[in-house]
């Protein structure tokens, strides 16, 4: 299947031809070639465009991730301490406890 550009071209080139004679066909060739070298450039630099568009977004959704699992290490880091304190803290009571306890039953 050939691109519809590529059939409007050669049909305006022959019907050029046809009517206004070869520098007429040529003139439109040459038209039909600009206006398809600028599509091809305008879809190239949209895709430059986008591919930096997203990079941008990557870049930000990686910064984004990183702050994020640091919060999330301080966190966990903070929750450890409380648990890390008040293993602790049981088992300063369960010594005290221990020292301060009864003798053996009689």
């Amino acid at each position: 299947m050939s691109d519809p550009t590529e059939n409007g071209l050669l049909a305006a080139t022959a019907a050029a031809f046809r009517d206004h004679g070869l520098t007429a066909a040529i003139t439109a060739l040459i038209g039909g070639f600009l206006a398809l070298i600028a599509a091809i450039t305008r879809r190239a630099f949209t895709n430059e465009a986008l591919l930096q568009r997203l990079d941008r977004e990557l870049t930000a959704e990686r910064a984004r991730l990183d702050a994020q699992r640091a919060e999330d290490r301080k966190a966990d880091a903070a929750r450890l301490d409380r648990i890390e304190t008040d293993i602790r803290t049981v088992r300063d009571l369960l010594f005290s406890a221990f020292q301060r306890g009864q003798g053996p039953p009689d």
